[in-house]
């Protein structure tokens, strides 16, 4: 109680609280048994984070908000979300060999040591606001509930001889509710990737967000093994090899949702590092003005694939949104009219109506094996997910002058490059001038986010770089900001930056007499193609993105 006064006395004296309303709480106090500080927050006569800052001055123990942390699952999990909430605290990180933890009263020692004890580390105390301590339990609670209905979790069992340890620290609860809050939180902060990197001490997890990675948590290396075995054991995977690159595939429900995941492993001097890819079924953006095109180059594109036959391809490096766009391109051509056959691996989004193949290398089912017997599968439209060798690209050029739509992947640092691109890989320069009708070349950008991008004036350097006329006024740019909604980065999804080259009469004649590719954009440019940058630029002006998201993705 004496305890109580003087806490009720440091208060009175920092002029939070008068002498009246502490007579007031205390008689609340006696009639309800609740804590003070309760009470005072309860009636209104202190705020959450006055009282928890000046109590931090008091007791000597740092504060923070919670909102301004990470949250470190593997921390979080330590202790049960019951006693968590009964005591007001949340394990937030570790430094060290100490567990820190977010109290709401750091000053009940009984608390302090309870945590101590089930944890079996040192305990370094902070205080927040019991309204954030109670948010993070709850968000936290929800992610590992969104799990709870995460298909066959298990997978195969594992040999047991020399891994009986690794296969019981796999399945603990802990490592459990890790692995499954990782993917539920990847998934509802729209992340494609999951980074999980062994270190020389710590084991760094990162989440790739609208195409940049964001470090998530780090934890102590020692749960290293234990989570790379869970998601090994989920995907399939052998746990006992460690030596050699493997590749799996999970697919689950999160939240009722349906989601793939590609599991990759690399083997590293620190143990192995795991790369899972997320794909959300449901979230996948198949229209091409959502995706950002400008109605210009909309319209060029759409040119060539409402064609009967040619050969299209999308160009640009891996994770630019390539396929998303030939499959919204699909999407456009998906009727009852049309036999349209995919060839892909893996098979990212499921169209209904279209017969989708996946490539199997183990049973030698190649690219090129399955693009020749689906030619004799009388197919309208033929989607290869990539062409990477020169019998996939002569069959695909073959099959573009036989009558069929062939639309496919390459990868190329613009559209002008694809041509002697293809003739490099084998391809004569002939049948690649007959058989090209458009190449797309694609970047992606994070998109500004709509609530708090900020307009300003373009400064007159800038409107000079972004090519826009000085003479014609003010130029007015948006700047990324941050708010709750984007996760205090400025940005929230992202917009495809493109070029459309329409492969004339005279750009096949070039290809042809193998010109330089430099000569080719020249041509293109003229007959009206707007390139990467000048798209960008636009989509700058149009308040879609930054012009440093710009010259991040395009040179």
């Amino acid at each position: 109680m004496a305890e109580r006064e003087h806490i009720g006395t440091v208060l009175v004296d920092a002029g939070l609280v008068t002498d009246v309303e502490m007579i007031r709480a205390r008689s609340l106090q006696a009639e309800t048994g609740d804590s003070l500080t309760r009470i005072l927050v309860a009636e209104g006569m202190v705020g959450e984070v006055e009282l928890a800052k000046i109590l931090a001055g008091h007791m000597g123990v740092e504060y923070l908000s919670l909102n301004d942390v990470t949250i470190d699952p593997a921390a979080a999990a330590l202790i049960p979300e019951s006693l968590a909430r009964r005591y007001a605290a949340i394990p937030i990180g570790f430094e060290d060999d100490a567990l820190i933890v977010a109290m709401a009263d750091p000053g009940n020692v009984l608390v302090v040591d309870d945590i101590r004890a089930i944890t079996a580390l040192r305990i370094i105390p902070r205080i927040a606001t019991r309204s954030e301590i109670e948010e993070a339990i709850r968000r936290l609670g929800r992610y590992d509930d969104s799990v709870a209905d995460l298909a066959d979790l298990v997978g195969e069992s594992a040999p047991e001889e020399d891994l009986s340890r690794v296969q019981a620290a796999v399945e603990e609860a802990p490592i459990v509710k890790l692995v499954n809050t990782l993917i539920s939180r990847a998934v509802n902060e729209r992340a494609s990737d999951i980074h999980i990197e062994p270190g020389e001490r710590d084991l760094r997890v990162r989440f790739r967000i609208d195409g940049v990675l964001h470090e998530i948590m780090s934890t102590p290396r020692s749960v290293s093994g234990a989570v790379v075995s869970r998601l090994k054991i989920m995907a399939d995977l052998d746990i006992a090899e460690r030596r050699v690159p493997q590749d799996g595939r999970v697919s689950l429900r999160v939240a009722g949702r349906p989601i793939d995941i590609r599991v990759a492993t690399l083997p590293t001097i620190y143990g192995e590092k795991v790369v899972l890819r997320i794909l959300d079924k449901e979230d996948a953006v198949l229209d091409l003005k959502a995706l950002g095109f400008l109605p210009y180059s909309l319209a060029r594109f759409e040119r060539s694939y409402t064609k009967p036959y040619g050969a299209i391809l999308v160009t640009g490096p891996t994770g630019s949104g390539k396929t998303t766009t030939l499959y919204s391109a699909l999407n456009v051509l998906n009727d009852p009219s049309r036999h349209i056959i995919t060839v892909e691996d893996p098979v990212e989004y499921r169209l209904p109506g279209v017969i989708q193949v996946q490539v199997n290398r183990k049973a030698g089912l190649q690219f090129a094996t399955v693009l020749k017997s689906i030619l004799r599968s009388d197919p309208d439209v033929v989607l290869v997910g990539e062409v990477r060798d020169t019998e996939t690209a002569k069959i695909a050029v073959e099959a573009a002058l036989t009558g069929h739509l062939v639309l496919t992947t390459l990868h190329t640092n613009d559209a002008a490059s694809s041509v002697n691109r293809l003739v490099d890989m084998g391809v004569e320069p002939y049948l690649v001038a007959s058989a090209l009708d458009s190449i797309l070349a694609q970047r992606l950008a994070r998109r500004l986010c709509d609530r708090c991008k900020l307009a300003k004036d373009a400064p007159p350097e800038v409107v000079q770089q972004m090519g826009f006329d000085a003479d014609g006024g003010p130029v007015t740019i948006y700047g990324a900001v941050g708010c709750k909604a984007c996760t205090d980065t400025g940005y929230r999804g992202r917009v495809a930056i493109n070029e459309v080259l329409l492969v004339s009469e005279e750009i096949q004649r070039m290809a042809v007499e193998r010109r330089p590719s430099d000569e080719i954009k020249y041509l293109a440019v003229e007959q009206g193609m707007m390139t990467l940058r000048q798209d960008g630029m636009e989509k700058v002006k149009l308040g879609m993105t930054t012009l440093e998201e710009v010259l991040r993705v395009v040179v």
